[in-house]
């Protein structure tokens, strides 16, 4: 698995989020057809994960929040949706992974 930034593909997300909420810090990624939207604000990370053809995978969302945060899926609770899926990460798991 490889993720790839695409923030270049989605600038009017990266704008929204940035006027409309919190966050300081947004990437987009693909993992393959997985898409993975990293945002973080001062208290918390969120990690949002949407695939238009399927639900998205426990494999998927252990790859992404090891890769880009540091953290074990087991350390987290998982949101599963219809193909979709969330992680918040607090401050405190945050710090404890770097």
């Amino acid at each position: 698995m490889r993720l790839i930034d695409v923030t270049n593909s989605y600038p009017h997300l990266v704008s929204q989020q940035l006027a409309h909420t919190d966050t300081a810090y947004v990437k987009v990624y693909s993992l393959g057809s997985t898409t993975v939207v990293y945002t973080q604000a001062p208290t918390h990370d969120e990690l949002l994960f949407t695939n238009e053809t399927r639900n998205v995978k426990n494999v998927e969302i252990a790859f992404a929040l090891e890769k880009l945060s540091g953290v074990n899926i087991k350390d987290v609770t998982v949101i599963h949706g219809d193909k979709l899926a969330e992680v918040s990460l607090t401050t405190t798991q945050r710090r404890a992974a770097e």
